[in-house]
């Protein structure tokens, strides 16, 4: 991607200075105030991973960052609000095409702050706190200071373990934020009617002992507590092994995950390494040539996309226990 001039970019930041006021906290919603009442139902004020922000009306050019965050966004309807995309891990969900397709793709992965700002945003949403890189200079701050509202996924900041109530929580802030409340609710039954089929489905059922392979060939990257996964794997049927690391991922060595047995290994797929990859690497490790999982080649596999907070997770949690209770779904 070729750098716009800095001179360019430098007017670019003044502009939208201007536009925020002299404050440095103000918004481009608060130039939209001034041009006259708030819209019905704001405004909205939302208290987001250290920041509170307040919303006289929605946000009508947003921009979402990471996957996840933009299947929420197109879940809810919100395509016609949106300028911009960036950062997939995988394909968008099939329902969604159509809608992502009309929208601009204005990164691979995450824009510089200069396309950022080219794109005129008054919201960007992110899925992950690496959206919002200080360093790379796309801190919240400085999106502030520009004009730009930030609005984090609350897997990032969590108050204790991740639950399907902060699955709940997430898309009814977006939905509160762009003013429709009622689309959440219709999401939600939908997305817990799959939950509710799957705990049906396992009613009885003996939980089976799980390791997630994340990546690592030095040390596993795993699936802690504090993540949305852990939940996934207890609603599927499963119990995490690396429950007790207090953080939604973290390393382990090989002779813990030996130690602790797994029946089960969960692959988590993305990136340059294919799931058939990670699988022969785990089967020739021989720290693991003992586990039960190993020797008896029982794998399971989600995309990374669905171990996220988002409303994938669901639909995550049914192709997992399906894939470790399969005698539940015949």
């Amino acid at each position: 991607m070729r750098k716009r001039p800095v001179s360019l970019l430098t007017a670019m930041a003044a502009a939208a200075l201007l536009v925020s006021g002299c404050g440095g906290s103000a918004t481009r919603d608060d130039a939209a105030q001034a041009a006259g009442p708030a819209a019905e139902g704001f405004p909205v004020t939302v208290a987001n991973c250290g920041v509170k922000t307040t919303y006289q009306r929605p946000p009508q050019r947003a921009v979402s960052l990471n996957q996840h965050a933009t299947e929420v966004l197109l879940a809810l309807g919100l395509e016609k609000s949106m300028v911009g995309t960036a950062y997939l891990d995988d394909r968008i969900l099939p329902e969604y095409q159509e809608a992502y397709d009309g929208i601009e793709v204005i990164a691979e992965e995450y824009p510089s702050f200069e396309a950022l700002l080219a794109a005129e945003p008054d919201l960007a949403y992110g899925g992950f706190a690496s959206t919002f890189d200080e360093k790379e200079g796309r801190g919240r701050a400085a999106l502030s200071k520009a004009g730009i509202n930030s609005y984090l996924n609350i897997e990032e900041c969590p108050t204790g373990p991740v639950t399907m109530a902060a699955m709940d929580r997430e898309i009814r802030n977006v939905a509160r934020i762009f003013g429709v409340p009622d689309r959440a609710e219709q999401q939600l039954r939908k997305l817990h009617g799959t939950l509710e089929a799957v705990e049906d489905k396992l009613a009885g059922a003996k939980p089976v002992e799980v390791f997630v392979y994340d990546s690592g060939d030095k040390t596993a990257f795993t699936a802690g507590g504090a993540g949305v996964g852990n939940e996934m794997i207890k609603r599927a049927g499963g119990v995490n092994l690396f429950a007790d690391l207090d953080k939604a991922f973290g390393d382990v060595s090989f002779e813990q995950v030996a130690e602790r047995m797994p029946e089960v290994v969960v692959i988590y797929d993305y990136g340059d390494q294919t799931v058939e990859d990670k699988k022969r690497f785990l089967l020739a490790n021989p720290a693991l040539k003992d586990v039960p999982a190993i020797k008896n080649r029982r794998f399971a596999v989600l995309p990374l996309s669905s171990t996220v907070l988002g409303v994938r997770v669901p639909s995550g949690v049914e192709s997992l226990a399906r894939q470790i209770h399969p005698e539940r779904f015949k």
